[in-house]
């Protein structure tokens, strides 16, 4: 078992496009359906995978293209420190004072921790300065409990 990371910044209105965010329904529409429902569900098809977008669903990030792989960790605590220099790095543009304070990050970090050495992911996401987002993610890989199909996208 080993840990992925991942980081994603930007406009907050891009990062409200859920439909990009979950993956498509696994059935196509009906082929008689309504030709533009047809067409978007293609087109959600085709761009989950690769669009840079955080998923809903954490573990989905393993199926995003391997160069949005921030780090690669065996060991927990190693990840940790990962999400923990990202945290420090980003708190002095969180928007909301309470998501800057040091004892509260620290809690999150001992979370982080304790989660991914049971096998658990980890996301978090913070309110930049207006109108930005941050998703941080830890993702447990090989495999990842919540979604045992899904292979590691270094192999």
């Amino acid at each position: 078992m080993h840990h992925h990371g991942y980081l994603w910044t930007g406009s907050k209105q891009r990062f409200d496009d859920e439909a990009l965010r979950r993956p498509p329904y696994p059935h196509s529409p009906p082929a008689d359906g309504k030709p533009e429902l047809i067409q978007r569900h293609r087109e959600l098809k085709a761009e989950f995978p690769v669009v840079d977008l955080p998923p809903l669903e954490t573990a989905y990030w393993l199926i995003k293209p391997e160069g949005l792989v921030r780090g690669t960790w065996q060991e927990p605590k190693e990840a940790a420190v990962w999400l923990g220099e990202r945290l420090t790095e980003y708190a002095p543009r969180f928007m909301s004072e309470s998501d800057r304070d040091s004892t509260r990050l620290a809690l999150l970090l001992a979370s982080a921790c304790d989660r991914l050495a049971r096998g658990g992911d980890v996301s978090h996401g913070f309110y930049l300065e207006r109108p930005s987002y941050l998703s941080l993610a830890l993702v447990c890989c090989s495999p990842n409990r919540t979604r045992l199909e899904l292979d590691c996208p270094l192999r």
